[in-house]
C-alpha cells in the first residue's frame, strides 16, 4: 500500500496539514478529532484500517490538544504525539488501556520549530525536521536507544520530506539555499550525507511532491517552465522531467485557480512508471474534488469525492483499489472504494545508466489513462519520462499528451563531467542520479 504524505502544498512553499495521517503499512491512520461541544476542543483519535472494517478509538488527555500538535500512526497501534509546550517540543506515545489512554513520555526538544516528518518505511521509526534559516536538523525522534536525538545537520532550511525507498534509508527534502530551493537526497546510513536530486535548472525553484519506491515515479512542482508547473520524472533517470498540459490548473476552471495536490501513488508497479495512478486532490473556490492521472494517458479524470472526505488522505492496494477515508455525522470512521482498473503495462525499456550513454529517440507508451469508478462507501525504476534525448540534456519537457520524438538538446558538457557519482552501499538501490537539466528549450 501507499500512504498519503503527512502535508500537502496548496501554494509553493506553502505546507498544509493533512486532516488524517495514514501508517506505513495503511494499517492505522491518527487524527486530531473534535469534541462536539461549543469550544470544538481536540483530542488524539487512531483509525483501524487493516480489518474488515475501519472503526476509530479516541485518545484524549487530561486536558485539550492544541491545533498545531501532530500525530504520526505507528504500525504497532501507538500513536506518536508531537506537542509545543512554551519554547521547546515534547514527544509521547500513546495507547489505548481499557476506558483511558496510556501516555509514554518519549523525551523533549529544545529547537524554535519541529515537524514530524512522513512515516517512515516499516513504520516502527518516527522522524522531525528542525528547520533553522542556515541549518536543519533531522532528529530521530522515536526508535532510538536513549529519547529523540540529532542524527544530521543539513546546510539551509529545509521543508517536506519524501522517502525515496522501502529500507527507510534515502529522504528527500526541499532546501532553501541561498534563494532558491532543490530537492536534495540524504542519506541517512551514511551520517546524513547530502547530495542534488532535482534541479532543473540554475535558477529554478524545483520541489518534490511525492516520490513512489516502486516505481520510482517522482511528482514535482517547478517554475522552471516560467511559472508553477506540475511535472513528473523517474528516480535514476537521465532522460527531462515532464509537465504534462492537462495537470495545469489553468486548464481545470477558466478564470478560476485550481490547486492539483498529489497524495498518493498505486504501489507495486515495479520498473513501470508509466502505468503508475496517481491520486490528486483538486482544491478551487466551490469546492474539494478528486482527480485520477497516469503518465501514459492524456488527461486527468476527474471525480466527485465522498461525502466527508478527510481531504488530502488516501491510500492505494497494489490491486488498483483507491481507499479515501471520510467522516460524517452519521458515519464518523468510514472509507470508500473505488476500484481504478488497472492500465496495460508497456514493455519496459533498461534503465539509463549514470553517465553519457543514454538512448535517444525513445517514444512514449501510448496507453490510455485507467478510469475510475466508485464501488461505495462504507525496486526499481525503468526507464524514465518517454523523451528523447541524451542524458541531463534537453530543456523542460511540455507534454501535451502527443507521443513526442524529437532529440533534444545537450546540457553543458562541463555540467555532466562534474556531476557527483558514488558508489552506492544500499542492497537494493543506487545513489539517485539527480533530475538536472539545460535551460528551458525553445519548442
Amino acid at each position: 500500500m501507499t500512504m498519503c504524505a503527512h502535508e500537502d502544498t496548496a501554494a509553493p512553499g506553502g505546507p498544509r496539514r493533512t486532516a488524517l495521517t495514514i501508517a506505513a503499512d495503511g494499517s492505522y491512520a491518527a487524527r486530531l478529532a473534535r469534541h462536539h461541544d461549543a469550544a470544538g476542543s481536540r483530542f488524539p483519535e487512531r483509525w483501524t484500517l487493516g480489518g474488515p472494517e475501519p472503526y476509530a478509538v479516541p485518545l484524549p488527555g487530561s486536558q485539550p490538544e492544541e491545533p498545531d500538535s501532530e500525530l504520526l500512526p505507528l504500525t504497532d497501534g501507538r500513536v506518536l504525539i508531537l506537542r509545543r509546550v512554551a519554547d521547546r517540543f515534547t514527544l509521547s506515545l500513546l495507547y489505548p488501556t481499557g476506558p483511558g489512554t496510556g501516555e509514554l513520555l518519549l523525551g523533549t526538544v529544545a529547537v524554535p520549530e519541529l515537524t514530524l516528518l512522513p512515516p517512515a518505511p516499516g513504520g516502527g521509526l518516527g522522524y522531525a525536521l528542525a528547520p533553522g534559516e542556515q541549518r536543519t536538523g533531522l532528529w530521530l525522534v522515536h526508535g532510538g536507544a536513549d529519547g529523540p536525538e540529532r542524527i544530521a545537520e543539513v546546510p539551509g532550511r529545509c521543508t517536506g520530506g519524501a522517502w525515496l525507498d522501502r529500507g527507510g534509508r534515502l529522504l528527500a527534502l526541499d532546501r532553501e539555499l541561498d534563494g532558491r530551493t532543490k530537492t536534495v537526497v540524504v542519506d541517512l546510513e551514511r551520517g546524513g550525507e547530502t547530495g542534488p536530486l532535482l534541479q532543473i535548472t540554475a535558477e529554478s525553484n524545483d520541489r518534490l511532491l511525492l516520490a513512489d519506491p516502486d516505481s520510482g515515479l517522482l511528482l514535482v512542482r517547478s517554475d522552471a517552465p516560467g511559472h508553477d508547473r506540475l511535472g513528473w520524472g523517474v528516480l535514476g533517470s537521465s532522460l527531462p522531467v515532464r509537465f504534462p498540459d492537462c495537470l495545469r490548473p489553468a486548464g481545470l476552471a477558466a478564470g478560476n485557480p485550481v490547486a492539483l495536490t498529489p497524495f498518493a501513488v498505486q504501489p507495486g508497479q515495479l520498473l513501470a512508471p508509466e502505468s503508475c495512478a496517481v491520486a490528486f486532490r483538486v482544491d478551487a473556490a466551490h469546492g474539494t474534488w478528486l482527480g485520477v492521472w497516469r503518465p501514459s494517458g492524456r488527461g486527468l479524470r476527474q471525480l466527485p469525492a465522498p461525502a466527508g472526505w478527510l481531504a488530502g488522505a488516501g491510500l492505494w492496494t497494489a490491486g488498483g483499489t483507491l481507499l479515501l477515508p471520510y467522516a460524517t455525522d452519521a458515519e464518523p470512521c468510514g472509507v470508500a472504494r473505488m476500484a481504478i482498473p488497472l492500465a496495460p503495462v508497456a514493455p519496459v525499456a533498461r534503465r539509463e545508466p549514470a553517465g553519457p550513454t543514454g538512448p535517444a529517440g525513445r517514444r512514449e507508451p501510448a496507453g490510455a489513462a485507467g478510469r475510475a469508478e466508485p464501488t461505495g462507501a462504507a525496486g526499481r525504476p525503468g526507464g524514465g519520462p518517454s523523451r528523447a534525448g541524451t542524458p541531463h540534456g534537453g530543456g523542460i519537457v511540455p507534454d501535451t499528451g502527443e507521443i513526442d520524438n524529437r532529440s533534444t538538446p545537450s546540457a553543458h558538457p562541463k555540467a555532466a563531467a562534474t556531476e557527483p557519482r558514488r558508489a552506492s552501499a544500499h542492497p537494493r538501490m543506487c545513489r539517485p542520479v539527480p533530475l538536472q537539466q539545460a535551460p528551458l528549450a525553445a519548442r
